[in-house]
């Protein structure tokens, strides 16, 4: 697994673009008092994944 793009690790919350596979993820990290709790999402394509990574980056993914 190799990260390809992340935000930044100084807010509560972050997110990196994860290349395994030849498919993309995203990776959810939120830092709580029990310590870090990780989500990610299935894997897509990229052509797909790069579209959703670019409206979560920019506040329009739901």
């Amino acid at each position: 697994m190799r990260v390809r793009r992340h935000t930044c690790d100084c807010k509560e919350t972050i997110y990196e673009l994860c290349h395994a596979g030849g498919l993309l993820f995203i990776r959810r990290t939120i830092r709580e008092p029990g310590g870090p709790v990780a989500h990610e999402t299935e894997r897509l394509i990229t052509v797909r994944m790069e579209d959703l990574w670019m409206r979560l980056i920019l506040g329009q993914a739901r």
